[in-house]
């Protein structure tokens, strides 16, 4: 009798498995289902993921010029060239004992003392400006550039023919040092102006005539 209900209660397993195997195959996928989100609770803290860092140094912070190393005299002169640390300080000495630094909303950033530079008034004339006729000198514009791009715009008739000229100096020295990376080597200050700020120019590395019109 063993003999017969074993192989019976064999046929019997593998039909019953026979039938799960086909069911299984013809029944659809289960679709998958996503991991539960909790909600939030009012008034408890709600955590986001932080987003990626995105590189917008603007943004972040002022842009910062590279370190001027020297000053390169462009535009309509008849001798361009680049003078290092070393050749501005051939030119006559100009000492800045004291002046106050003016931003233009009008807020004083404080006191600047012991510079020592040049007039930018005697590089322009070692370069000697080019014009087509003596009245053309009356229309043009010096630019003062940093490495970041900054720029402050003076007249012709400022430097030549006014006492603003006397004091728009070129700086490359702090109480008897070099300047440090927070102006670059080389500098440029209006001390005569009412509000000095705009017109500072650190990081200054070009001055370039420009004839303005015809």
């Amino acid at each position: 009798m063993s003999l017969l209900k074993q192989p019976l209660f064999v046929i019997a397993l593998l039909t019953l498995a026979l039938a799960a195997l086909i069911h299984r195959e013809s029944s659809p996928s289960a679709p998958e289902i996503p991991a539960p989100v909790a909600m939030p609770v009012a008034g408890a803290p709600v955590s986001t993921p932080a987003p990626a860092p995105v590189s917008t140094p603007s943004l972040i912070a002022p842009k910062r010029g590279a370190i001027s190393e020297t000053l390169a005299i462009t535009g309509a002169v008849v001798n361009p060239r680049t003078l290092s640390v070393a050749d501005l300080e051939r030119f006559p000495p100009q000492q800045i004992g004291e002046f106050e630094m003016i931003c233009e909303s009008g807020a004083n950033l404080g006191k600047r003392q012991n510079l020592r530079g040049v007039r930018l008034r005697d590089i322009l004339e070692q370069a000697q400006l080019k014009a087509l006729t003596p009245h053309h000198f009356r229309r043009m514009a010096i630019i003062a550039r940093a490495t970041d791009d900054y720029i402050a715009v003076f007249s012709w008739a400022e430097i030549f023919n006014s006492t603003v000229g006397d004091q728009v100096i070129v700086y490359f020295s702090k109480d008897g040092q070099p300047l440090d990376d927070a102006e670059g080597r080389i500098a440029l200050i209006s001390t005569t102006d009412q509000r000095t700020g705009p017109r500072h120019v650190r990081w200054l590395n070009e001055i370039e005539v420009r004839p303005l019109g015809r």
